[in-house]
């Protein structure tokens, strides 16, 4: 069983920055690609970002390319979404998720466990 916990959400004004952390337990963290994920409300919940098991290899989605670095240490089991740049539209409930495989895509079905999520508001 994996657990994830959020943490480092919260309210900040357009053209500020926030750090995200996702706390991960259980053995089987560093065998596995995580990502980000958020959901804003009336929304259905999209893709942010995702990092290889390794590292080596991140993704983003378009409307965070330049403005959001995911990265992950291995050793202490922890996955970060550094923002920046941050605009209204990237309010949201972001969500970290472990993936079933070593490199993955964008797709929610990708993903088999997630966290409870940490709010995330930008004010204009």
């Amino acid at each position: 069983q994996v657990q994830l916990v959020e943490s480092g959400g919260g309210l900040v004004q357009a053209g500020g920055s926030l750090r995200l952390s996702c706390a991960a337990s259980g053995r089987t963290f560093s065998g596995y690609a995580m990502g980000w994920f958020r959901q804003a409300p009336g929304k259905e919940r999209e893709f942010v970002a995702a990092i290889s098991w390794s590292g080596g290899r991140t993704d983003y989605a378009d409307s965070v390319k330049g403005r959001f670095t995911i990265s992950r240490d291995n050793a202490k089991n922890t996955v970060i979404l550094q923002m920046n740049s941050l605009k209204p539209e990237d309010t949201a409930v972001y969500y970290c998720a472990r993936s079933r495989v070593r490199y993955s895509g964008s797709s929610t079905y990708e993903y088999d466990y997630w966290g409870q999520g940490t709010q995330v508001t930008v004010s204009s």
